[in-house]
């Protein structure tokens, strides 16, 4: 069984930056894939970022790349999402997972945190 917690969200002016951390429970952390998705109000969950349980081995959305860092310390159990050039279509309650077998679906994976609220104003 895997807790997760995010923290760090909030309200940022577009072209800012936040980081997001996704703190775990559970001796087994360091196995487990992790990512990170987001919903906007209205829209369905959508896949942001992966990470595999070593941190080696990164996968991100389109809307991603370039602008967004997935990374983990698998001695702290927590996995980040540090978020640069942030967009008001980057609104969304941010969500972190872990376990999965295909990065990008979200029923693919087994754990979920309550999702933190990140706001971009134009």
């Amino acid at each position: 069984q895997v807790q997760l917690v995010e923290s760090g969200g909030g309200l940022v002016q577009a072209g800012g930056s936040l980081r997001l951390s996704c703190a775990a429970s559970g001796r087994t952390f360091s196995s487990y894939a992790m990512g990170w998705f987001r919903q906007a109000p209205g829209k369905s969950r959508e896949f942001v970022a992966y990470i595999n349980w070593s941190g080696d081995r990164t996968v991100y959305a389109d809307s991603a790349k370039g602008r967004f860092t997935i990374s983990r310390d698998n001695a702290k159990n927590t996995v980040y999402l540090q978020m640069n050039s942030l967009k008001p279509e980057d609104t969304a309650v941010y969500y972190c997972a872990a376990a999965t077998s295909n990065p990008r679906s979200a029923p693919s994976y087994e754990y979920w945190g309550q999702g933190t609220q990140v706001t971009v104003s134009s």
